[in-house]
């Protein structure tokens, strides 16, 4: 059963992969890269900012950093010692039938992705966060972490399960987070 999931993936990969053409590499090498979404985040920043008190806004901060940091280190505790999946691009069976946008592979393993991981943790605790005053954002947010997953598949690092995996522990992980920095706002609010 494992064997013919992971047979499905390959293909699944292959297929949605082969979708990419030349006019789009360009645009998905910009969305998948982490630097170029420092302006969106401090957007999100400037948001929370806006709804929290100094203090409640710094707590917030430690613990977004804390979920950053858990999200991608479980990741890459998967990536390198439980799972060991070699990445798409690190797989020679798969390798000659697929096309590899960026000019390096990365890491030997991809299960589960860290960018689907993330980008799906800051959408859930972003859109939880900021629901109140913006009703919609958690749609969006979580369209745009969707799209950062197949950023992934697109430039050819990651498998769909990799992205699929990622994301919904980033979704657990977003919203686990989120419960606790409520929980610390409501302990420090009463002091």
């Amino acid at each position: 059963m494992l064997d013919q999931l992971v047979e499905i993936d390959k293909e699944l990969f292959i297929y949605l992969n082969s979708l990419g053409t030349e006019t789009w590499d360009s645009f998905w090498m910009f969305y998948t890269t982490k630097f170029n979404w420092i302006p969106f985040y401090a957007i999100l920043v400037y948001l929370m900012y806006r709804k929290l008190n100094t203090k409640m806004f710094i707590l917030t901060l430690v613990v977004v950093a804390l979920m950053i940091t858990f999200t991608d280190q479980v990741s890459n505790l998967f990536k390198n010692v439980f799972v060991r999946r070699p990445r798409p691009c690190h797989n020679d069976e798969v390798f000659s039938v697929m096309r590899l946008v960026k000019s390096y592979c990365g890491g030997k393993f991809g299960y589960f992705s860290g960018h689907a991981s993330n980008s799906m943790a800051v959408a859930i605790f972003t859109g939880f966060m900021l629901k109140e005053k913006y009703k919609y954002l958690i749609y969006f947010m979580i369209i745009w972490a969707a799209a950062m997953g197949y950023s992934r598949i697109y430039i050819g690092v990651h498998y769909p399960l990799d992205v699929l995996s990622g994301a919904l522990f980033g979704a657990l992980s977003g919203y686990i987070f989120y419960r606790l920095d409520k929980y610390i706002q409501s302990k420090f609010q009463l002091k």
